[in-house]
């Protein structure tokens, strides 16, 4: 799976997000994260081919079997969707 890693001042969390690249909550989560300089990685599904899009969606429906967008894992913890209290939360912002 290719990530793109996005350097942050904050790098207290390993943050990892699944996204498409035209969800508008997936957009809200980048922006968040990104002015909070939060350092993390990130993969746009829909923009995966063949094999590694088989596998990255895999990966998305065993983190949150519902299978929606965003998922962001933070270090241990999995958020479905956007849900700005609990990402805060997980961030200690």
């Amino acid at each position: 799976m290719k990530f793109t890693h996005v350097p942050g001042r904050n790098a207290k969390h390993r943050v990892t997000l699944y996204a498409l690249s035209t969800c508008g909550w997936c957009k809200k989560t980048k922006e968040l994260l990104d002015s909070n300089q939060i350092q993390y990685e990130y993969i746009d599904v829909d923009q995966c081919q063949g094999e590694e899009r088989a596998e990255v969606s895999t990966k998305v429906r065993e983190l949150n079997p519902r299978g929606s967008f965003p998922t962001i894992r933070i270090d241990g913890d999995v958020v479905a969707g956007y849900d700005e209290d609990r990402i805060r939360e997980l961030l200690e912002l």
